[in-house]
């Protein structure tokens, strides 16, 4: 059972110059897919402000999720929906083409996360969904990671452009002090914002998806 992940700007048409948003995206893109775990497919745009991916289960497409979330700059906000499932490919004139449930999860899912975002819990960017036909214990994972990304998401928004790039930093093995220099600040600035942001579980969750030990 995969997870594949569908992803579109958050406000795109409102983006002041929706070509340097684009570009900006991708190098998040590719910085991320160097560090996060191995995707099937990384995700990458496709059409106009959407984005497809696919990942071998949903504990790497939640941290491929989350690590994107801390790398984007500050103008620029995904929404993420993804699902689990099957897939197959299709043959096409244009290649081969994935199809399949986990992709019909996907869409059900983003559509679900954006009216939550617009009804009770405007911070909400991740969902997942799985068909009606999954087993109880897959339907069961689903309500409980629904629940967690609500939680991670608020956490998320809650952060500063260099709170979140510390989180990344520290995720990524660095001390303190080597995020001091990265960011031409003090030490002490550095472990603040640690502390303010209460940035420590978002990082020891980090390490908990991708298997990091200190």
């Amino acid at each position: 059972m995969v997870a594949t992940v569908i992803a579109d700007i958050v406000g795109s048409r409102e983006l002041a110059d929706r070509a340097v948003a684009q570009r900006a995206l991708e190098e998040s893109l590719a910085l991320v897919a160097e560090v996060a775990p191995a995707a099937d497919a990384a995700l990458l745009p496709t059409v106009g402000d959407e984005l497809q991916g696919v990942y071998p289960d949903l504990v790497s497409a939640s941290a491929a999720t989350m690590l994107l979330q801390l790398m984007l700059p500050a103008e620029i906000e995904l929404r993420f929906g993804i699902g689990l499932g099957a897939i197959e490919d299709i043959p096409s004139v244009r290649g081969v083409l994935s199809e399949g449930e986990a992709w019909w999860a996907a869409r059900q899912a983003i559509e679900e996360v954006e009216a939550l975002a617009r009804r009770a819990a405007p911070t909400a960017r991740t969902r997942v969904a799985a068909p009606a036909s999954a087993p109880a214990e897959v339907r069961q994972l689903v309500r409980i990671a629904n629940d967690g990304f609500l939680a991670r998401d608020r956490a998320v928004a809650q952060l500063s452009p260099r709170a979140r790039r510390i989180v990344y930093r520290r995720w990524l093995g660095e001390t303190q002090t080597e995020i001091a220099a990265a960011e031409g600040v003090g030490q002490s600035a550095v472990s603040q914002a640690i502390a303010t942001a209460d940035a420590g579980p978002l990082i020891e969750g980090l390490r908990i998806l991708t298997r990091q030990n200190d």
